[in-house]
Parts: structure tokens; sequence; C-alpha cells
């Protein structure tokens, strides 16, 4: 467990790397790149799966968990930035664990833009949701995620971050055309869409999340999924 972390990081790592030469190199292929990176995020569990054997019923609950993560950001898409998905994901990584959570969120970008619209953001989401999952699974154990005020301190932290981080794409792909003062002037026009994306984080943690988590855990418990 402790090396399909690692090599979880590692990926990580690579990816981001991947995500931010990508624009300045072939940003019109970015169903391949978004494709690509989903193929990435299974790399741990293939790995899980030359260990022990991976059932098919945790393929299914993945599936699931991260249809249930995509389907629901659709009702909202009249309301930028609020959407429940980022629950959704720290609830089921908290539950099921970091590789579970990267899986989820990559798995959420690209189906529910499959809705929303595809674009070059796609993988840049794919990635930031899929580290939402990651870093909510890595603090599962910890005092801080254990307690509804540390969830919900995680989920506004993020909200701002996935906004940033979602800004660097914009950043990366105009770098030689803009000026730090635009760079400056972008990143401040986005916060009060960020604030919204805390804000809804922390509604649907402080509403649903105990429940959320009590549910997965009895399929997880039920089922012997991901032990």
């Amino acid at each position: 467990m402790a090396r399909s972390k690692k090599t979880l990081i590692i990926l990580s790592v690579a990816v981001l790397l991947l995500l931010c030469c990508f624009p300045l190199i072939i940003s019109e292929h970015y169903m391949i790149v978004s494709l690509l990176i989903m193929g990435i995020s299974f790399v741990p569990f293939m790995y899980r799966f030359s260990k022990q054997k991976l059932t098919s019923r945790e393929l299914v609950m993945l599936a699931i968990l991260g249809a249930i993560a995509a389907v629901s950001r659709v009702p909202f898409a009249s309301l930028p930035s609020v959407q429940p998905t980022t629950f959704v994901i720290i609830a089921a990584a908290i539950v099921l664990g970091p590789q579970s959570g990267f899986v989820i969120g990559v798995l959420a970008a690209i189906v529910s833009n499959l809705f929303l619209g595809q674009g070059p953001w796609t993988p840049w989401q794919m990635y930031a949701w899929g580290m939402i999952g990651l870093t909510a699974g890595l603090l599962r154990n910890t005092l801080f995620m254990k307690h509804m005020l540390g969830r919900c301190v995680y989920g506004f932290g993020v909200g701002f971050l996935f906004g940033w981080f979602m800004n660097l794409w914009f950043v990366v792909s105009m770098i030689n055309q803009i000026s730090w003062t635009e760079i400056l002037l972008y990143y401040s026009a986005s916060f009060y869409f960020d604030l919204a994306h805390a804000l809804s984080n922390v509604f649907f943690l402080l509403l649903f999340s105990n429940a959320w988590i009590k549910i997965i855990k009895r399929f997880k418990t039920k089922y012997g999924l991901f032990e």
C-alpha cells in the first residue's frame, strides 16, 4: 500500500509536468491528453492488481461514485463554481483512500464535461479534482479529517486552490502574451468564483458528509472492498 501511494504521488508530479508543457506544444490535442491522464490515474490500481486481486465490485464502486460526482455537477451548471462534485470526491476518498479518490476525481471531470463541454481545461480539471481526492485520502486517518471542522476547513481551502490551479492553465497557455500585472488581475477577478466554490464545499460537507461517509463505509464493509 505504501508503495502504491508513492507511485501515485510520482505519477501526479509527472502529470503536472505534462499539463504545464502541453499548452505550449500541442494544446489542440487536449482530448488525447485527457485520455492519457485518465489512463495514468489507473496505474496504481494496475500495480495493486499485480500484487492482489482487484475485484469487479471495486471497479463498479469507483465507476458509480465517479458518475455520481460527475452528474451532480450538471444541475448546478447555471450557478458558476457551485456544485457538489468536490464534496463527493472528498467523502469517497476519506473512506476508500487516496488511489480511489484520485480516480474518482479524474472520472468526475471528464464525464461531467461530456455534458457541459470538453476543452483544453478538461485535463486541468481532471488533475485538480484528482489531487483533491488524493490529498483527502492521504489525510483520512488524521484527527483533522475525522472531525467535521477539519473537513470543512479542507473543503474551503481546496475550493480556492482548485480555482487558482485552473487559472494556471490560462497563464501557461498565454505566457508569451501577458504580463505579471495581467496575471494578477486575472487571479483577482476569479476571487468570487473561488469563494462560491469554497462556500459550496463547506455547505455540502456540513449537511451531507457524515451520512455519505457512513453509507460508503457500509458498502465497503458489506462487500469487503478495498481491504
